[in-house]
């Protein structure tokens, strides 16, 4: 039977409901796509003059006329790519783990997923705490580094990409598992040639908005010692560091109008990065999709 045929024996009710639940899907849509373009319009507008290679080449200065984001754009680059070095492939096997080889719920696997339930829902802020008390001081003492920072970040990641890497393999059809068993194949094997190619769109797809959201995230790297004017870039896990969320900050607060200006300009630094994050994770689900079809 078609679509229009049921479409046509809904009650006047049901057809109300229908047509204002799609409406109000169709209004949130708008909303956020004109929210999003009127901030992005703002900051445009405030600094589209200012937009130049000099913004990525130069470092923080006090001159308005010679000042750039390098060592926020470098300092952020280390500290969140270190951090999605770690956490991804923990991430992913822990997620593996736990829906392929942990067996029946029991009260390991019962805690163990309670707490990432919990622990995905922490305030940034407790991450920097819990940072400063055990990695920049306390049993590790690492110091206020690159290292610290992305220990700290990979731990507030940590629990969103076992989560979002759950879920893709749950969505995986039983079938592939089942068939590739029936074969003779072991749950390995079945694991590691089906399940894992099958569930990496949806595991590429969250764990880039995690890393997203570490990008910009600040209050906890605050607690960690990250300055908001460096003047040189990281050169490894022992170096202080700035961040683009800092680095922004800074000019925003400063009195004079000029690095106001610099600040919308270092935002639109920042989306464009975010947006390519998210446009290399969209590129990489498509390709997944692609190569599982063949």
């Amino acid at each position: 039977m078609s679509s229009l045929s049921l479409a046509s024996k809904l009650s006047p009710i049901r057809k109300l409901k229908d047509g204002s639940f799609r409406l109000f899907l169709t209004f949130s849509i708008v909303a956020a796509l004109s929210f999003i373009f009127f901030v992005v319009y703002t900051l445009w507008n405030d600094s589209y003059f200012l937009l130049n290679s000099d913004l990525l080449t130069k470092f923080p200065s006090n001159d308005p006329d010679d000042v750039g984001f390098q060592s926020a754009i470098f300092g952020s680059i280390w500290v969140v790519g270190v951090a999605s070095l770690v956490s991804l492939p923990i991430g992913i096997l822990t997620a593996i783990y736990l829906e392929e080889f942990a067996g029946k719920r029991n009260k390991l696997t019962s805690v163990i997923e309670t707490n990432i339930q919990n622990l995905a829902g922490v305030p940034a802020v407790v991450f920097g705490m819990i940072g400063l008390a055990f990695v920049a001081r306390g049993p590790l003492s690492w110091g206020f580094t690159v290292g610290s920072a992305a220990m700290v970040l990979a731990m507030m990641i940590l629990p969103v990409v076992i989560i979002v890497a759950r879920e893709a393999i749950r969505a995986v059809p039983p079938s592939y598992r089942d068939g590739a068993l029936a074969l003779g194949a072991t749950n390995w094997q079945a694991v590691y040639r089906l399940i894992l190619p099958s569930s990496i769109p949806g595991i590429a797809t969250g764990s880039i908005l995690a890393v997203s959201r570490a990008m910009g995230e600040s209050a906890p790297l605050l607690l960690l010692g990250a300055l908001s004017f460096v003047t040189f870039n990281p050169t490894g896990l022992d170096s202080q560091f700035t961040i683009m969320p800092l680095a922004i900050f800074k000019y925003a607060s400063d009195s004079r109008d000029e690095f106001h200006y610099i600040a919308s300009a270092g935002s639109l630094i920042l989306i464009a990065i975010l947006f390519t994050l998210n446009l290399i994770a969209i590129l990489l689900r498509d390709y997944a999709n692609r190569k599982s079809r063949v």
